[in-house]
């Protein structure tokens, strides 16, 4: 029984192997049989390749809009490669760190800090 189950397991990888699609040699249609890319967003990977091939998952990931890291890490699971390889984590460039900007038409003074509460006035009649 053991034995069956090994059988089928290994079988499984073997086939998931065999079923690669590497990004930079498939057809649309090769592209089209990776589970969750269709029709529009294969036309947007081979626009993207016209130019060159991708030279990582990092690289394809910036260079195809709507394809993101959990697209892409979806995408290897079901098979796709990048140059022969599976989608990493850590293959996507970093990106810098967004810095909050003044809105238009705010002083100076007021862009960069928070404002502080104001002080209240002493009432009038001396009290």
């Amino acid at each position: 029984m053991f034995r069956s189950i090994f059988a089928a397991v290994l079988a499984a990888f073997a086939l998931n192997a065999l079923a690669a699609v590497d990004v930079n040699k498939a057809s649309q249609a090769e592209l089209e049989s990776v589970r969750g890319i269709g029709p529009a967003l294969s036309t947007k990977i081979l626009d993207a390749r016209k130019h060159s091939g991708f030279k990582n998952w990092g690289d394809f990931v910036e260079r195809v809009s709507g394809v993101g890291p959990g697209n892409a890490a979806r995408f290897s699971q079901a098979g796709l490669t990048v140059a022969g390889e599976a989608y990493v984590a850590s293959a996507e460039p970093a990106k810098p760190a967004k810095t909050a900007k003044a809105r238009p038409g705010t002083p100076k003074s007021e862009a960069g800090a928070e404002s502080a509460p104001a002080a209240k006035a002493a009432p009038a009649g001396g009290r």
